[in-house]
């Protein structure tokens, strides 16, 4: 396996709330809701999905959790916070407090204000309304790389 990532998947419970979020809430470009035209049934996924193509070609998908657990073939279960987090690096550190404010108007919990870390980062994290922890991160070595 190459060491690449295309898509990463989000399972929402409220595919028009998580759009209204990353879209108008974060400022993420997405054509909206599409893939409507497949159902899905009691066995078989719906298609109905949110698509936002991030910065490199990597694409964030938003998919309803119940929908999510059809197409993997796995049980469905409650979401669990912790379990991992998506890290956002910004240009510069005024922007790691900016972001959290943005996500916190956006309907984010903010989980850890943002402060200098041990390893010489600055960050602070938030939790989407679908409990996704997100770090947003400024590193000063990489500001002038």
């Amino acid at each position: 396996m190459e060491s690449h990532i295309h898509v990463v998947t989000l399972a929402v419970d409220d595919l028009e709330r998580a759009l209204a979020f990353y879209r108008d809430g974060l400022g993420l470009s997405s054509p909206g809701v599409v893939g409507t035209a497949f159902q899905g049934g009691k066995d078989a996924a719906a298609g109905a999905v949110v698509m936002f193509e991030l910065h490199g070609g990597l694409i964030l998908a938003l998919y309803p959790r119940t929908e999510l657990a059809k197409d993997a073939n796995v049980a469905f279960g409650a979401p669990k916070t912790g379990e991992f987090s998506i890290g956002h690096i910004v240009e510069h550190k005024e922007d790691v407090d900016r972001v959290l404010a943005q996500a916190a108007a956006a309907g984010a919990t903010l989980t850890d204000r943002p402060h200098d870390r041990p390893w010489g980062i600055y960050s602070g994290y938030f939790c989407d309304p679908d409990g996704h922890l997100w770090e947003i991160i400024w590193n000063p070595r990489r500001e002038n790389s």
